[in-house]
């Protein structure tokens, strides 16, 4: 059933009772990536890092809760990423089936979060308002703006809002105890973020409000970006709603992998509940000093 949220704010008071486990897949890589494709402002302490493709699996509850869709062979070989596998059928691996799935975050319509939109029969879609109307309006009368998107994963979520299927937002919303979804905008007008309880405390989910650990911490927005002002700005929410910067996720960074806990006999796959091996924040005051 199509329905819509306004502004339901989070209630944190039996939150702590719903940790959660989440699990950040990889499923493609985009290697041989220039200064200028990371950082709006590169100079000569920005590196070249690969970027990586990541859905994120929620278990715990009463259900899986899935953040994002990814892309398939066809777009990654239209875009010429390296697709290692259809994150539908990477979450074989932690035995859950795409029919399975019930809910489906969709942190923003482009091309890389919201393909494979038809792999999953009997899910419902989480989607913010703005991000339908970017999607659908006149902004994408121009090209810069809409080549991350792709019309067919676009046109086959408005298909999903004719079948009942998709859940609008707008504003903060609870969609399951413990998992609420936070409007930043910037990179994309829509663009929402996930909080999540788990065993360490709120993790944030930061999806392509930041690409990188380094796009926050050097204050360097990645350079596909709607509006930067929301952008930088959104960095500071992520902060408030993790509570600490280590709890933050960033959406395309290698170095989450490095991080976190690998999960056992899963290739690609790492424990985001876990805390991480050492702290970014430490690292990069290092590295400044």
């Amino acid at each position: 059933m199509c329905r819509v949220r306004h502004n339901e704010q989070q209630t944190t008071g039996n939150a702590l009772a719903h940790h959660r486990e989440i699990y950040a897949i990889r499923y493609a890589t985009h290697t041989g990536r220039q200064p200028h494709q990371n950082y709006l402002t590169p100079d000569i302490h920005n590196e070249g890092t690969d970027l990586d493709y990541f859905v994120w699996l929620i278990r715990g509850g009463d259900g899986d809760i899935l953040v994002d869709t990814g892309f398939n062979a066809i777009a990654a070989s239209e875009r010429a990423r390296a697709l290692m596998v259809n994150p539908a059928d990477a979450l074989k691996n932690f035995g859950v089936s795409p029919d399975s799935i019930r809910d489906v975050v969709i942190t923003h319509l482009h091309y890389d979060h919201a393909g494979n939109l038809d792999r999953f029969p009997k899910a419902r879609f989480h989607l913010h308002d703005r991000e339908m109307r970017f999607a659908t309006g006149r902004c994408m009368c121009h090209g810069l703006l809409r080549h991350p998107f792709s019309v067919e994963d676009v046109t086959l979520m408005v298909r999903h809002v004719y079948s009942d299927r998709v859940v609008f937002h707008d504003g903060d919303a609870e969609i399951a105890p413990g998992v609420t979804l936070h409007h930043i905008g910037g990179h994309s007008d829509g663009l929402q973020v996930v909080r999540v309880e788990t065993e360490r405390g709120p993790v944030v989910l930061a999806s392509d409000a930041a690409h990188y650990y380094a796009n926050m911490q050097r204050k360097n927005p990645f350079p596909i970006v709607y509006n930067i002002g929301d952008m930088m700005d959104g960095w500071n929410t992520l902060e408030r709603l993790a509570g600490h910067p280590d709890r933050v996720i960033p959406g395309h960074d290698p170095l989450v992998r490095e991080l976190y806990p690998r999960v056992a006999g899963i290739a690609d796959a790492v424990a985001l509940h876990k805390a991480p091996m050492r702290s970014f924040v430490e690292k990069d005051a290092n590295k400044r000093s």
